[in-house]
């Protein structure tokens, strides 16, 4: 588990980009914060892991403060996935997936052998190992990113913006990808996007934040859907456009979500329950 109690972030130039923020991520669930530049999103995400320090407040993870920790040795048992992929253009794919497995003190052949089932577990040909990331796609270079940031089999994974630089339909794979890992793995995983269809679809948790970190609402997708918190959520989430990709829709039996041809995707509330 990862808990924020009133946690703040001013940075030298005198930006407040996180202000007094508490929460609660759940252990083995997915929790995307979501909202528009600028909003903090990010800022909470490097927090976790130390990229960035936090002014205020306190983080804990499994009840102990992240402050008391080594911050190199931190970083190093928990996955991080970045949008641009962030792999060394030096190493191979098979080293660069290895890299952390390595730096713990793991035997080299050790570490590559693992990197190898690793790039099964993320869909990638065995046969790419020994390429660099200039020789791979935008959507391989980002399933490279995620195999080195499961190489430590770290419980906690954070994952900034990941899928944001790739083309729709490769985007959509490596949505469905992380469905798939994240049911085989069982991570506390916490993602940042700006894109509400891809919270949605997946996240266990949607916090959708407004700027400094401020909570506009928290909530499963099909709570936030169902019952916007107020005019701002229902403008982030289209609530009012008809063709945005999943809306709700009241029916004589209860809640429906549908998508923006009007398909029935599956029941938010039903009356009664």
């Amino acid at each position: 588990m990862i808990e924020f109690r009133g946690v703040s972030k001013r940075f030298p130039d005198g930006t407040l980009a996180v202000e007094d923020f508490s929460l609660i991520i759940p252990p083995r669930k997915t929790t995307v914060f979501v909202g528009s530049s600028g909003c903090g999103k990010t800022t909470l995400l490097r927090m976790i892991n130390r990229m960035v320090e936090p002014s205020g407040g306190a983080i804990e993870i499994d009840g102990r403060s992240i402050l008391e920790e080594n911050a190199v040795g931190l970083r190093r048992r928990i996955g991080y996935v970045l949008q641009s992929g962030g792999l060394m253009p030096h190493f191979t794919v098979l080293d660069n997936v290895a890299t952390v497995p390595v730096l713990q003190g793991v035997k080299r052949a050790q570490a590559r052998a693992r990197a190898l089932e690793l790039l099964d577990t993320v869909g990638l040909d065995r046969g790419l190992a020994q390429r660099y990331p200039s020789q791979l796609s935008g959507g391989q270079q980002q399933r490279v990113g995620v195999a080195r940031a499961l190489a430590a089999d770290p419980n906690i994974l954070l994952m900034d913006e990941p899928f944001a630089a790739v083309d729709p339909i490769v985007r959509a794979e490596l949505q469905t990808e992380t469905q798939r890992l994240q049911r085989e793995l069982d991570k506390t995983v916490v993602f940042v996007t700006h894109d509400i269809d891809e919270a949605f679809l997946l996240g266990d948790q949607v916090v959708i934040l407004e700027r400094g970190a401020r909570i506009a609402q928290l909530g499963t997708p099909e709570e936030i859907l169902a019952n916007p918190a107020n005019d701002f959520v229902r403008r982030f989430v289209g609530i009012d456009r008809g063709g945005r990709a999943l809306r709700p829709v009241r029916t004589a039996t209860g809640t429906v979500l549908v998508d923006g041809a009007g398909r029935a995707q599956g029941v938010l509330v039903e009356d009664g329950t």
